[in-house]
């Protein structure tokens, strides 16, 4: 599909950006029509034990592709061949799956996807279905890693599946403006006017996304162009967070009202203090009809270390998908308690336990390499 021109300048005017148009970020948790994967091909993202990571990959396929379709993209024809034989192994069902060769740098689509936006049809037009559209970021691996250029061709490249999406320009008083830079990792919306983030990634100079922005302007960019009305700023995410602050590892919204939040026992552990400021400021924050959140506390794992590395394992790092709740989990006596705490977030919808110790030796697990794309017409899940 040949993706429609954006007649705007780059700096889109207020009164034609997505929010203003109607268009808001739905949440994860509601209906998907697709979810998207990038396959995995760097051995360097896994240094000396890239073996396992493909056969995680396929299990997420596997379950994810019995109630949505699978989008995955390949490098090329013969990577092609050789991901569907690996999908044959564990007895995908193909009729869900679909293939595309576009090259990547890495496999973390949840940042260098697109995202995809909502509103209901014209009205006029009868129908009850809703009008998918994309908000464009750009991608600049993360402000730390130089080798990203195919990774920055994805979000525009998944934006022209859709009739409607928007290139994020940012205005900067005195210099001419720029492509506004955001992962997908960074946010996370509850569908009902609000996102969550961390000043430690969007605010920090260390790994700056966006030289020059203030927190206003980064707020009203992500009010506009995600859909929402509130900005809730969280502190820092978890140690061995190579993205500097990514809220996926952090707090996830698990419906409209409520938020799961990490938090470690341990006062000696490196994230005792930070986790415990973002409870306090959790406690504090108001959703866009002014009422308290409930808050639900995830257990974090113990440390784990591989080559002398402390990695970013953590059960906020779920994905909601249509088939159920895919939750990372480590060999760890937190296992359980994480897998009840999320069973009573998620009372209706299955709890999937996926092995990840050996995922996130990459710096990531379920949620960094899935993105939904929402469905159509929304079926909302008994709560």
């Amino acid at each position: 599909m040949k993706p429609r021109a954006n007649a705007d300048a780059k700096v889109i005017p207020p009164s034609r950006r997505p929010r203003q148009m109607g268009f808001t970020m739905p949440a994860e948790y509601t209906t998907h029509e697709a979810t998207w994967l990038a396959w995995p091909h760097n051995k360097d993202d896994w240094p000396g034990k890239f073996a396992p990571i493909p056969w995680v990959f396929a299990e997420v396929v596997r379950l994810v592709s019995r109630r949505e379709r699978v989008e995955i993209l390949v490098q090329n024809s013969a990577a092609q061949r050789q991901v569907r034989r690996i999908l044959e192994r564990v007895a995908v069902d193909f009729s869900n799956v679909r293939f595309h060769q576009q090259a990547t740098d890495r496999v973390w689509l949840r940042d260098s996807g697109a995202i995809f936006l909502q509103r209901p049809m014209d009205p006029q037009s009868g129908s009850k279905k809703l009008e998918t559209a994309a908000s464009v970021f750009r991608f600049n691996g993360w402000a730390k890693y130089d080798n990203h250029a195919a990774d920055g061709e994805i979000a525009p490249w998944m934006a022209s599946r859709v009739n409607r999406s928007w290139n994020v320009w940012a205005p900067r008083a005195g210099a001419a403006a720029r492509p506004f830079v955001l992962e997908g990792g960074s946010i996370d919306v509850n569908g009902d006017g609000c996102v969550l983030t961390t000043e430690e990634c969007l605010l920090s100079k260390v790994q700056q996304r966006n030289p020059g922005l203030n927190k206003a302007a980064i707020e009203t960019i992500l009010r506009d162009f995600l859909g929402v009305e509130k900005v809730l700023w969280l502190d820092r995410g978890i140690a061995g967070d190579d993205t500097h602050g990514h809220v996926d590892d952090t707090a996830r919204f698990v419906n409209r009202t409520t938020i799961a939040a990490c938090v470690e026992r341990d006062a000696a552990d490196a994230n005792y203090e930070p986790l415990a400021e973002n409870l306090r400021r959790l406690k504090k924050m108001r959703n866009s009809h002014g009422e308290p959140f409930d808050i639900v506390e995830l257990p974090l794992p113990a440390p784990v270390i591989f080559d002398g590395q402390r990695l970013p394992a953590s059960y906020a790092n779920f994905y909601a998908a249509n088939v159920g709740i895919l939750v990372p989990v480590f060999n760890d006596r937190k296992d359980a308690l994480a897998l009840t705490a999320l069973q009573e977030c998620f009372p209706n919808r299955p709890i999937i336990p996926v092995y990840c110790r050996d995922l996130v030796w990459g710096l990531g697990a379920l949620h960094c390499m899935t993105q939904q794309q929402p469905a159509p017409v929304v079926v909302h899940y008994p709560v």
